[in-house]
């Protein structure tokens, strides 16, 4: 008998058929390696709001971190949703990058990230530096299994509930239609942790108002610096940028300059500064600004400029090395082709 058959009674007078019993009607559980080839993105119904479907992400976030795994390593569950927002979800496919996602195994997850977040280096090393503490995490080289499961289980939780759908727009204007770390970070964190730090974000209501009331095409020419002493995740900086496309106005003709006392805080505004399309000349700093004459700027530009340095030498190194293989390559295909002919 076979795995597929199902065991039903013999009939008590032969050749008189018998009904099988309702269990014996029932198909066979599937594997677990069956359902897993078959994972799919479930669209659920988002909230219309884009501020409230961010915190709906985070309220699931947060409840698949605590219940895989927890602990205070709380940059790991937001660099797995910051690492996930980078990405672009071209038009026109569907959910194929959302099912592709789902379909990766928990060891292939860190390797995942650690490429996004290498894709990006190349554009903006110094946004990317900024960010390390959100995904230094994913070059251990000996993860612990449980925790790789807990970050599927936050994966799962991102994608399901339409993070892409948020920020994997074309169109930085969609994308930065809300801040999808603010909610996540501030929920991560310990009561006690945000009152020692004074850590309060500025709830995103407020910074429209403000942006609104402050900045028109009067105010806003371009080249205009502008400046967030106390950046947080960019929240601010999120408000201005849509106020300036709402005025047709472009994000990369100006400058912008934040920084933070807390680097968590810092690398989560250096991401949005990507995901949002801020421009080349915003800059992301972790510094108090209170303890500087010029709010550590010059300290944020200094490192940011020795960030594309240290990329300039890097690929230089990695063009030789290139060049070097080609050269032996072609070396090895001559004497082999050499060695032939004399024979």
């Amino acid at each position: 008998m076979t795995d597929n058959e199902l065991f039903l009674p013999r009939a008590a007078i032969p050749n008189t058929p018998r009904q099988a019993p309702a269990w014996a009607k029932k198909s066979p559980p599937k594997s677990k390696a069956a359902t897993r080839s078959k994972i799919t993105a479930q669209k659920y119904l988002a909230p219309r709001d884009p501020h409230e479907h961010a915190r709906k992400i985070a309220e699931n976030v947060i409840d698949a971190w605590h219940q895989s795994y927890g602990g205070s390593s709380i940059d790991i569950p937001l660099g797995t949703v910051a690492a996930l927002a980078l990405l672009r979800q071209p038009p026109g496919t569907g959910n194929g990058l959302a099912d592709w996602i789902l379909q990766r195994q928990p060891h292939e997850l860190p390797q995942l990230f650690k490429e996004i977040y290498l894709g990006h280096w190349i554009k903006r090393p110094d946004l990317i530096n900024r960010a390390l503490r959100l995904h230094d995490w994913a070059w251990n080289p000996n993860p612990d299994p449980q925790q790789l499961r807990a970050i599927q289980a936050v994966t799962h939780r991102a994608v399901n509930q339409g993070l892409l759908d948020l920020t994997g727009h074309d169109d930085p204007y969609l994308r930065a239609e809300t801040d999808v770390l603010s909610p996540l970070l501030t929920g991560l964190r310990h009561k006690s942790d945000k009152k020692w730090r004074g850590e309060y974000h500025t709830p995103a209501c407020v910074t429209d108002l403000l942006a609104n009331m402050l900045v028109d095409k009067d105010f806003a020419q371009p080249d205009l610096a502008i400046r967030e002493p106390a950046v947080g995740s960019g929240t601010m900086f999120r408000s201005v940028a849509q106020r300036l496309r709402d005025l047709g106005l472009n994000t990369r003709d100006y400058h912008w300059y934040g920084n933070d006392i807390d680097a968590l805080a810092a690398a989560c505004a250096a991401v949005n500064t990507i995901i949002w399309d801020l421009g080349p000349n915003a800059f992301i700093g972790c510094a108090d600004s209170l303890t500087t004459q010029d709010g550590g700027y010059a300290k944020t530009l200094a490192e940011a400029n020795e960030s594309f340095a240290q990329r300039d030498r890097y690929m230089d190194t990695a063009t030789s090395i290139a060049a070097s293989r080609r050269a032996f390559r072609l070396l090895d295909d001559l004497i082999a082709n050499k060695g032939t002919a004399v024979a």
